[in-house]
């Protein structure tokens, strides 16, 4: 995980603290975020919530249903507060997501 600053010019500012972070989340990590998807997983496999066996099965439907691939990933976030908002990406690499999340 790395802490970047959407206005790069700010990095020189004696009190100004990154505002972005980039991180890697595979397939199945990603589709574990995304609450429809999940629900929908689980009215597949009911005994996710109970079994991990059918709770990997569940995720793996997921991944398959929604062509989820893992990637680098950037979130709005000062250091030790919650994110901003939903993870954006997968990017195929970190320099990809940092250029992004810099763009917007």
């Amino acid at each position: 995980m790395s802490q970047v600053y959407f206005d790069p010019e700010r990095e020189t500012e004696a009190h100004s603290l990154p505002d972005c972070e980039t991180f890697y989340m595979t397939a199945e990590e990603a589709v574990e975020l995304d609450e429809d998807l999940m629900y929908e997983a689980l009215k597949e496999h009911p005994l996710a919530t109970m079994n991990s066996r059918e709770r990997q099965k569940a995720i793996d439907w997921a991944v398959n249903e929604s062509g989820a691939t893992g990637g680098w990933y950037w979130q709005a976030c000062f250091p030790g507060c919650l994110p901003d908002g939903p993870p954006m990406g997968p990017f195929a690499t970190e320099a990809e997501a940092i250029a992004d999340a810099q763009d917007q």
